[in-house]
């Protein structure tokens, strides 16, 4: 799967949810990405959020998304094109009210994950669980943070063997572009495995 370069493939427009928690590096995942400028919701982290915004392990965070991040990545997989749409959510508890919004209409969702904080994302995990909706979780390798193996990591958030569980980088266009390749062939694999409704029986007039 390569970049867009070919203007005269159709264009299959996909949705898909960026989520995990508080300073997880959503917002870095969508900026890294994008072939846009990316949109942003942010505002400044105040004394007011003190008492509500938890920020044990990333005390140098100064922003946080109140709506959503938006970008857009067009890569080349001939006959087609698929159009990725990126829309990340915010983190904070209070935010996920918009959750179902724009979790509606994707084909599936990454769940980014900071091993310093690794509790703030079980909550994306049970969401997308309880939705029955294709996602892979990507550890983001935050630097100094400790590195914990595959087994730890799906050990410690309850991870079911048939999620992917992959690391990246969000700072890198390369790192984010492969965890975006991993979740498009998770969604299609887990799309094909969903046996297609029998057909309703005809009944013939007497």
């Amino acid at each position: 799967m390569q970049d867009y370069t070919n203007s005269e493939l159709p264009v299959l427009p996909l949705k898909i949810v960026i989520s995990g928690g508080f300073g997880a590096g959503k917002t870095t995942f969508v900026g890294a990405i994008s072939e846009i400028p990316p949109v942003r919701t942010e505002e400044e982290l105040t004394q007011a959020s003190a008492g509500t915004d938890r920020l044990h392990g990333v005390e140098r965070k100064t922003g946080t998304t109140v709506a959503l991040d938006f970008g857009r990545i067009t890569l080349d997989l001939p006959p087609i094109r698929v159009q990725l749409q990126l829309f990340g959510t915010p983190g904070q508890d209070r935010f996920w009210f918009m959750w179902d919004d724009l979790a509606l209409g994707s084909v599936g969702a990454i769940v980014l994950a900071d091993t310093r904080r690794l509790e703030d994302c079980f909550a994306a995990v049970e969401y997308y669980e309880r939705r029955g909706q294709p996602f892979i979780v990507a550890v983001n390798n935050f630097d100094g943070a400790h590195r914990y193996t595959e087994q730890d990591i799906r050990g410690a958030i309850r991870l079911h063997e048939h999620v992917p569980l992959v690391s990246c980088d969000a700072r890198l266009r390369a790192s984010t572009k492969q965890v975006l390749i991993a979740l498009v062939r998770h969604a299609r694999k887990q799309s094909l495995a969903i046996p297609s409704p029998a057909p309703t029986p005809q009944t013939q007039d007497a």
